[in-house]
């Protein structure tokens, strides 16, 4: 959404036929000559790019790329980065002359860029020659009035809406200090004007009407303040209910900490899976959550995990990390098996997914700066997406188990590829983490990957487990 964002924010006259700003977007697969030809195609005069954990390395390669072109004679655009991978890099001064992105940018945007944005281009456009005088190379984007800014919904094309995820928000930031999350970095909330949302959101949803579309919240914890959340969620279901065209899957992030019982009566009323819930759990360590200065209850947690379950029809999509301070495996092991007993039910009607994640050491973040102080001791990819190898309660070998665990989680359990061997692979509302660990690691030793494995291969394998002989 951040492009449409940046697109949408724009003076009018920016989009017009004579400066037109145009949205390329590539997959990080596409080869990289159709994405340099695309891009040099385009002819522009300003190139802006969002980068990503995800996308820097692409993004790095695309602009070395373009960099020979501009060097054989082509006219070289300004060069605009942003992105929440490189305002974080960006706020580390003595870190920010060794990232080499930042070699290839006349100006990077730090923070959210909407209307410093649209006030660079301006710049640019209108006074190229005094515009690095005026402005620094490291720009503040600071933090937006949303009730000023335009919403993206407008932006979003006929393509996009028959095809793609399609990304929304009714507000910024957490109220949270998690240590592991850029969002600690400024624990606040802002909210976009209930009026204005609802505008903005019956226009968009007009526009997928007869389509089958999933609508991301992208609200880092949208229950927050549970009464709004009742308001959003009612309009949300009147959208489905009320308009038989209509076949969309709304999909929140949530707390688990905040769930009074107007939210669960809100939640139980809307059809079988069309209510998809993220759940951030992370770990159920009492040690744990207080180095990384999380508010954690897990008696209450699990009380509301099991009653979303017995309530609602939402599918749940449970997250924990592995890597955390203080937590080693078996008791990420007990923390798995009492999420899988409150999840699971006998018959599993509406699915529910378990993630099993790895942290990520985000520079910037606290646990970042814990680990440069020697507060904590971890090694991981100094390359995005900063990936935990091992930490002194969770070495390097146990970690590996459960990467491989996470994986063949994934392909066997989270999409219920053999529905019908569930029950005897893991038994719902028994502990399962030690049972599945060795199944993963027989399976790792038996195909030597877990990644691209026939199904029929991993079925028979699946067979052999269960019956031996």
């Amino acid at each position: 959404m951040a492009l449409r964002l940046l697109k949408a924010n724009l003076p009018n006259h920016l989009n017009s036929a004579e400066d037109k700003c145009t949205i390329l977007e590539f997959a990080l697969r596409q080869p990289l000559t159709e994405k340099t030809a695309a891009v040099l195609a385009e002819k522009p005069r300003i190139l802006a790019l969002s980068v990503s954990i995800w996308n820097h390395a692409a993004t790095l390669e695309l602009l070395r790329a373009l960099g020979n072109e501009w060097a054989a004679g082509i006219e070289k655009p300004l060069i605009i980065l942003g992105g929440p991978e490189l305002s974080p890099h960006a706020q580390l001064s003595p870190l920010a002359p060794t990232v080499e992105i930042f070699n290839h940018a006349d100006f990077i945007i730090r923070g959210e860029a909407e209307v410093v944005f649209a006030e660079l281009c301006q710049a640019i456009l209108t006074d190229p020659e005094t515009v690095k005088k005026t402005y620094s190379k490291f720009i503040e984007g600071g933090e937006a009035d949303l009730k000023n800014i335009k919403s993206a919904y407008d932006m979003y094309t006929e393509e996009d809406l028959e095809h793609k995820l399609i990304y929304v928000e009714s507000s910024r930031g957490c109220p949270y200090s998690c240590a592991f999350c850029q969002s600690a970095m400024a624990a606040s909330v802002r909210e976009i004007p209930l009026e204005t949302f609802f505008y903005d959101m019956d226009r968009l949803l007009h526009r997928c009407r007869g389509k089958t579309k999933t609508i991301k919240f992208l609200d880092r914890s949208f229950n927050v303040k549970p009464a709004r959340a009742v308001k959003i969620l009612e309009f949300c279901y009147g959208k489905i209910i009320n308009e038989e065209k209509n076949k969309f899957q709304f999909h929140f992030e949530m707390v688990p900490s905040v769930f009074p019982e107007e939210l669960y009566e809100t939640l139980s009323r809307f059809p079988p899976e069309t209510i998809r819930l993220e759940i951030g759990v992370q770990s159920f360590n009492l040690k744990t959550n207080k180095a990384i200065n999380r508010i954690c209850n897990p008696e209450k947690e699990l009380e509301v995990i099991s009653a979303l379950r017995d309530k609602t029809k939402a599918i749940l999509h449970v997250d924990l990390i592995a890597g955390l301070p203080g937590e080693d495996l078996i008791s990420f092991g007990n923390g798995f098996d009492r999420l899988w007993v409150a999840l699971s039910r006998p018959d599993n009607a509406i699915p529910f997914e378990i993630q099993p994640g790895i942290l990520k050491c985000l520079p910037g973040t606290p646990i970042y700066n814990m680990a440069e102080k020697g507060d904590f001791f971890v090694t991981y990819n100094v390359n995005p997406p900063y990936e935990v190898f091992g930490t002194d309660c969770l070495p390097v070998s146990d970690m590996e188990k459960i990467k491989n665990f996470a994986r063949f989680w994934e392909l066997i359990v989270n999409r219920r590829s053999f529905p019908q061997l569930l029950h005897q692979l893991v038994p719902p509302g028994k502990p399962v983490f030690d049972r599945f660990l060795d199944i993963s690691q027989k399976f790792f030793g038996a195909f030597g990957k877990n990644w691209g494995i026939p199904k029929n291969d991993l079925l028979n394998e699946l067979l052999t487990f269960i019956n031996p002989e």
